[in-house]
């Protein structure tokens, strides 16, 4: 478990490093373009978020439990999820094709964004989505031979392990605050979440997801891994009863 400010000097050095090589020129062909533009294009739309409501959630809850650096190190994971944005639009403009400028998802997501002010659905919201980016950028790498987007795609893969290590970390921690039977509605509650995202993001993308190989069972399987994954932070958060204690209670458990 790290510190606020680890993650803050983690994000300020990761934004420093160049892993993608810009001279390379892109070799993108136009079968390539019809699977995985439309989905390419909409992910470069979330991608360029400002960010404003979360890091007002993020402030509060801050505040809260007094915790300043926290807040930093929000704005840089924004900065870095900006600095995806910004790569992914310029190859879109390097291959001569027009950035989005609206998408269902991208406007649905943002709708919800806007009335969300819970630091905790911030969190499962971003692990989930974050989890799903790891698929799809993966999936796009693997559906074009074009360099400079695999270069893309491989810096955006290895950011998203770092952000979802950030946000499972706030999960336990916020988990910590919550009562038994607190947690345990919550966590029906976002695997509701998950469901109903994972089939959201299939819906609008699973053209470029198939061009990449991952088909619906696949993608299905690897976002279950994901999100149980993520639950162990919460499962750490409960009682433990060690196997002496079992053995006790065996023992003294009335006979039938």
């Amino acid at each position: 478990m790290h510190h606020s400010i680890f993650w803050k000097n983690h994000f300020q050095d990761n934004l420093k490093k160049q892993r993608i090589d810009w001279s390379i020129s892109p070799t993108i062909t136009d079968e390539e373009k019809k699977k995985v533009l439309n989905s390419l294009s909409a992910w470069q739309l979330g991608e360029t978020s400002d960010g404003k409501h979360l890091l007002l959630a993020a402030a509060q809850y801050a505040k809260r439990i007094e915790d300043t650096e926290y807040v930093e190190a929000v704005k840089l994971f924004i900065k870095e999820e900006q600095k995806h944005g910004s790569n992914l639009g310029i190859y879109i403009d390097k291959i001569g094709e027009q950035r989005k400028q609206k998408d269902w998802g991208d406007t649905l997501f943002r709708q919800v964004r806007y009335f969300n002010r819970s630091m905790e659905l911030w969190t499962i919201s971003v692990i989930i989505v974050e989890s799903a980016a790891q698929i799809f950028y993966q999936a796009l790498l693997d559906a074009t031979n074009c360099q400079l987007l695999k270069s893309i795609c491989k810096d955006i893969i290895i950011d998203e392990a770092h952000h979802i290590k950030f946000q499972n970390e706030r999960l336990y921690i916020l988990f910590q605050e919550k009562g038994f039977y607190n947690k345990a509605i919550s966590i029906g509650l976002y695997g509701l979440l998950f469901f109903v995202t994972i089939h959201a993001i299939w819906f609008g993308h699973h053209t470029a997801f198939k061009a990449g190989g991952i088909h619906k069972k696949e993608f299905m399987r690897q976002m279950y891994f994901k999100f149980f994954n993520s639950m162990k932070y919460v499962h750490a958060t409960f009682p433990k009863i060690s196997d002496k204690r079992i053995r006790k209670d065996v023992q003294t458990f009335p006979a039938t």
